[in-house]
C-alpha cells in the first residue's frame, strides 16, 4: 500500500481511524468477542484451515465467546460492566497462523502443485 494509504488507517495518525478502533472495540466488549473471532470460516478457507491449526484450547474458547454472544444478542443484553472491563478485543490468535497459511497456499500456487483445498458447491 502507498504511504498515504497507510497513514490514513493507522489509529495513531489519524484521529478517525482511532475513534473507529475505540468504537469497534466497545461494541466487540459489549458481547465478549475479540476481532479475530469476527473471521468466518465458511467464508475463507484460508481461515478454516487456519482454526484447524491451532491448539484445541483456542478454538474452543473462541466457540464459547461466538456461544455467549450469540446468546446475549438474542436477548437483547450486554454483558455486565465488570466482565466488559476484563475483555481485550485486539489481543490476536489468529493472525500468525493465517499469515502462515496464506503464504503457504501462495507457495503451493507458485510450484504449480494442487491446492490443498478446492471451494465445492454443495
Amino acid at each position: 500500500m502507498s504511504s498515504l494509504v497507510q497513514s490514513l488507517l493507522d489509529p495513531k495518525r489519524n484521529w478517525l481511524a482511532a475513534q473507529h478502533m475505540k468504537s469497534i472495540a466497545r461494541r466487540l466488549r459489549h458481547y465478549g468477542l475479540r476481532y479475530d473471532d469476527l473471521y468466518d470460516p465458511y467464508y475463507d478457507l484460508d481461515v478454516k484451515e487456519a482454526l484447524n491449526r491451532l491448539p484445541k484450547e483456542v478454538v474452543d474458547a473462541r466457540h464459547q465467546r461466538l456461544k455467549r454472544a450469540m446468546d446475549l444478542s438474542m436477548k437483547h443484553e450486554y454483558l455486565p460492566n465488570d466482565l466488559q472491563a476484563m475483555q481485550t478485543p485486539f489481543r490476536g490468535y489468529l493472525q500468525d497462523m493465517l499469515a502462515l497459511v496464506k503464504k503457504e497456499r501462495a507457495e503451493r500456487e507458485a510450484l504449480g502443485g494442487l491446492p490443498l483445498y478446492q471451494r465445492t458447491i454443495p
